[in-house]
């Protein structure tokens, strides 16, 4: 199966702590590929490698064949990789259309100084109304996204990703401070994306996890541990010590 995303050997250490070690994992066309570990595991680490914040001290990064470990955030993404973050990175004061548009618009490579004379492109704004209608918010595109609920804010940022038309999706905790029924909306949510983009998740909601994901990948101490199917890694006695428990 072709890997639409692959880390080979990524390395990065703060003074004596190796936060990732030798780290290599890839992303398939079609696939959710699940990325779990306890606090401290150094996933938010390893995310910034791919994605563009933090260069590493050693290894690479390929996105559709391409070596972009040299290529910062921007550039990465207008390459096809979209993200979504842990803590929310909206525009608070503009209003779910503006932030949508915001999205589209630096997907195409434009400088943001000028979206708000591009709020009037009727294609831009088609694009960000089809991917809020996508996500369940074509109701709230005039609501600005400070008064939007938590879970409103998860789909908003999801739907900007999709805005982007990406070739492969990281999403960084997208299930964070959401009850149950939110929870299971993105959960349905993101199991309809990987058709169109394969989807690297860091999520710690395990029964998100286990019901989206075709693989899991274990970090652990900077070092992955265990890759493999659900039924596999729920049957990993490692796992189980280091991050599930007995009762997983």
């Amino acid at each position: 199966m072709d890997s639409i995303l692959e880390v080979r050997g990524v390395s990065k250490s703060f003074g004596a702590l190796a936060a990732c070690d030798a780290v290599s994992l890839d992303l398939r066309a079609g696939e959710i590929h699940a990325l779990i570990g306890p606090n401290g595991a150094g996933k938010s680490t390893l995310i910034k490698q791919i994605a563009g914040s933090l260069a590493p001290d050693a290894g690479t990064v390929h996105l559709a064949g391409e070596d972009v470990t040299a290529l910062d955030v921007a550039a990465r993404a207008r390459r096809g990789l979209a993200r979504t973050f842990q803590v929310s990175a909206l525009a608070m004061e503009d209003t779910a259309l503006q932030n949508a548009m915001i999205g589209a618009l630096g997907a195409a490579g434009a400088a943001l100084r000028f979206w708000r004379p591009a709020l009037a492109d009727r294609e831009l704004r088609g694009v960000a109304e089809a991917a809020l209608s996508r996500v369940g918010l074509g109701d709230v595109t005039g609501m600005r996204a400070a008064a939007l609920s938590h879970g409103q804010r998860r789909q908003l940022e999801v739907a900007i990703a999709l805005t982007q038309v990406p070739k492969a999706y990281l999403m960084d905790e997208p299930m964070a401070g959401l009850g149950e029924t939110g929870s299971e909306e993105m959960t349905a949510l993101l199991g309809g994306l990987r058709s169109e983009a394969p989807i690297l998740l860091v999520e710690h909601d395990m029964r998100a996890v286990f019901a989206l994901a075709d693989r899991i990948s274990v970090l652990v101490y900077g070092r992955i541990v265990a890759t493999g199917t659900v039924d596999e890694i729920r049957a990993d006695p490692e796992v189980r010590r280091a991050y599930l428990g007995e009762g997983a």
